[in-house]
């Protein structure tokens, strides 16, 4: 069983050399490497063609988070996709190995855990580990009425997809704002196919948000699940899975002896909530504001 790995790039140079110095010690190796760069203006390109990498120059406009990756999984060979995203960065010699050991027969899709970089907030240290556990697990369809929303989870930023399967569903849906990966997710599960976490594979990838970034960011989730209604209501609304993830939060934080950050926790929360709240009902309000209130505004241009 053959693989592709497909890198989505802009502006990668910071994290270009570890990435590829460590996909190069990969115990696996993939029959080819796709990077689809978004017009990048620093040395991506350059560095990429130094190790004979095959390169595809979209233009920076015309960047989808779905459309671009079923562009690049369209012209793969590999009998598995292997996504990764560019900040992401494999924690051993044997990730590659593991993730595409987590394939059976039913299998649609397979992600890995991620855990965060030693630079990591506090903050952004416990999303990880509430997200991604030590603990593997295969998600069905029917698992839906325990797991609700969170059975059809799976992130691209370290995710590998059986061609097939991903085929049947119509690769990637095109223009959703973020999250084209749980939306496929969904579509899977639907078609009949299961989920699979692999704990054991692994990658460095975190993010240190501001209060402003969690709200812009909880705004586009709002965005998505306000144009993709269909996925809350055959899997479920997330409230529930929020207010676990605050006492997680809260529990790490006492455990971390930081108990003085809860308020600052409340606020990001409250944050996050109130940007949640306001993507669901974006159509009331003027494309200024939306912008404004968007992580990905360049989105918003194309409608």
């Amino acid at each position: 069983m053959t693989f592709s790995l497909i890198i989505p790039t802009l502006n990668a140079e910071n994290h270009f050399s570890a990435l590829i110095d460590a996909i190069q010690k990969q115990t696996l190796q993939p029959c080819e490497i796709i990077i689809i760069d978004s017009s990048s203006t620093d040395s991506t390109c350059i560095m990429a063609k130094n190790h004979n990498l095959h390169i595809e120059k979209i233009e920076r406009d015309a960047f989808d988070h779905g459309g671009t990756r079923t562009y690049a999984a369209m012209m793969a060979k590999g009998d598995i996709l292997l996504f990764l995203t560019q900040d992401a960065l494999p924690t051993d010699i044997y990730a590659f190995e593991r993730i595409i050991g987590g394939f059976h027969d039913q299998t649609g899709a397979v992600y890995g855990r991620q855990l965060p970089y030693a630079d990591a907030s506090l903050f952004g240290t416990h999303l990880r580990l509430f997200n991604y556990s030590e603990s593997s697990y295969v998600r069905t369809y029917h698992d839906k009425q325990y797991y609700g929303i969170k059975t059809a989870f799976l992130s691209n930023s370290f995710c590998a997809y059986k061609r097939s399967a991903l085929a049947s569903i119509g690769y990637f849906k095109d223009h959703l704002i973020l999250g084209e990966d749980m939306v496929a997710g969904a579509l899977l599960l639907q078609a009949g196919y299961s989920l699979a976490y692999q704990s054991n594979a692994s990658v460095y990838h975190s993010h240190n948000y501001s209060i402003w970034q969690e709200f812009q960011r909880y705004f586009d989730i709002g965005v998505l699940h306000r144009n993709e209604s269909w996925i809350l209501e055959d899997f479920g609304k997330p409230e529930g899975e929020g207010l676990k993830y605050v006492l997680s939060e809260w529990r790490f934080l006492i455990s971390n002896h930081k108990t003085f950050l809860i308020p600052y926790s409340i606020l990001r929360n409250i944050a996050k909530y109130i940007g949640y709240k306001l993507g669901k009902i974006h159509l009331l309000f003027p494309i200024t504001i939306i912008k404004y209130m968007s992580m990905h505004k360049r989105w918003w241009d194309k409608l």
